[in-house]
């Protein structure tokens, strides 16, 4: 028998077959995003193709018009089909707006000493439904979050034991109809289905939060371009959140006002050129305004900067100044709103920087400087087939949604007459925790 030559090449190893295909569109102001995520036979999750373009249609996380926002999410969504040479149907999407609202719903039953079975928590699940009171407002999420027995508490599965009273933590999250409805209706604008609409904080949770971080206290800052969402978790769950009408598009509008440039250039001068920390050698530093291609003081590319010389060039630390002082006046709201969390002094902690306006070089020392707490940027975990370019706190969100379809847990309104299982109770953001911790955190954090 004849031998191989050596240069033979081996045969390729079989691709993984894939369980699971999802998708989630990631909708902002700045950028809307897409990315389709498969699950493998052996549960590893695998990115098969991602795509991202210029947001249109959409303003401090509403939608505003619903045409340009459907073309806009059709054009993500087939340039990540295009990436994962597959078509989709339905995607998950975040919502950011809408007035977010999280709360706690705790029910119990009578179950008088006896073996707890299966119809027993289907019944206090279905109690659950009943507790909920949205006063109006549409309910995004209904998770349980732990169960008690008679005192004892952060029961992670209480089939098969014995107890007088049966109980349950479900966490509510609430929102606004009407922007979930305009955000639901152009995403199906756009021929595709709605799996769920899941709320941003708990999303970008998923991708930038360590499992001690979210048990200890952790507060969790989503920096878009329009809005900023500033959520605390502790005791594994969302305690809190407060939206911030401001972004690191106000940094790009206080760029362009302060020189008198075009918007575009304030964007690329602020992330090519810009930082929120000083240095002593920018003063000597002269960085062109207009890039590579564009004529200074043409019709197109607008006019001179105002304060450059004569080849359209400012002193670096003039940037540096407009920027911080921009980014000062974002920084002061953020405390504000930990604090009004009670997220502050002795009882503050880790706060992670994320979205797109956490890229800004040297945010995380400047805010850690501001703030008083330890600061670190949260990015996207390494999954595998992630492209570099969407690795970075900017995509965070888009990665996080990904990773909540694929854990996809359970909401009580779901429950019915067909229950069969509660194996997935409490996964993910809402994973077993005891009550006194969550008491310990409510009193520490409110």
């Amino acid at each position: 028998m004849m031998a191989p030559p050596r240069n033979a090449r081996k045969p390729a190893a079989p691709k993984p077959r894939l369980a699971k295909v999802f998708a989630a569109v990631n909708i902002g102001s700045f950028r809307i995003s897409a990315m389709i995520m498969g699950e493998t036979e052996t549960g590893d999750l695998v990115v098969l193709g991602s795509g991202h373009r210029a947001s249109s249609g959409v303003k401090r996380g509403y939608v505003v018009d619903m045409q340009g926002a459907t073309y806009a999410i059709r054009d993500a969504v087939e340039r990540a089909e295009k990436a994962a040479q597959t078509e989709v149907q339905s995607v998950w999407i975040a919502c950011a707006g809408a007035g977010l609202q999280s709360q706690v719903t705790t029910v119990e039953i009578e179950i008088g000493g006896r073996r707890i079975e299966e119809e027993d928590v289907e019944q206090l699940l279905l109690e659950a439904q009943g507790m909920i009171q949205p006063d109006g407002r549409t309910v995004l999420h209904a998770q349980p979050a732990h169960y008690t027995l008679d005192g004892a508490h952060g029961i992670a599965n209480p089939r098969g034991l014995h107890a007088e009273r049966l109980g349950v933590d479900i966490h509510v999250m609430l929102a606004d109809g009407a922007p979930v409805r305009n955000l639901m209706e152009t995403v199906q604008n756009a021929h595709l289905d709605v799996e769920a609409v899941v709320a941003a904080p708990l999303a970008s949770g998923f991708a930038c939060l360590r499992a001690e971080e979210r048990e200890l206290g952790v507060a969790l800052v989503e920096i878009g371009s329009d809005v900023t969402n500033v959520s605390v978790f502790a005791g594994n769950m969302l305690l809190g959140l407060r939206a911030i009408p401001m972004g690191s598009g106000d940094v790009t509008d206080a760029v362009a006002s302060a020189f008198g440039i075009r918007r575009f250039q304030a964007e690329r001068l602020k992330c090519v050129s810009g930082s929120a920390i000083a240095s002593p050698s920018d003063h000597r530093e002269m960085i062109p305004v207009h890039g590579p291609g564009e004529q200074a003081g043409s019709a197109t590319d607008g006019p001179m900067a105002r304060g450059a010389d004569d080849r359209n060039r400012i002193p670096r630390a003039e940037l540096i100044s407009v920027i911080t002082g921009a980014q000062s006046r974002l920084t002061d709201e953020i405390g504000k709103a930990l604090k009004s969390m009670g997220f502050f002094g002795a009882r503050g902690g880790q706060v992670v920087l994320t979205g797109g306006g956490a890229e800004l070089a040297g945010l995380d020392e400047f805010t850690q400087s501001a703030l008083g707490c330890p600061v670190r940027v949260g990015r996207a975990p390494a999954l595998a087939g992630l492209p570099e370019a969407h690795a970075t706190p900017g995509f965070a969100g888009l990665a996080g949604l990904c990773l909540y379809a694929a854990e996809d847990p359970v909401d009580i309104r779901a429950i019915g007459a067909t229950y069969t299982s509660t194996a997935r109770v409490g996964s993910g953001i809402g994973r077993m925790f005891s009550l006194q911790q969550w008491l310990r955190a409510a009193r520490e954090y409110f």
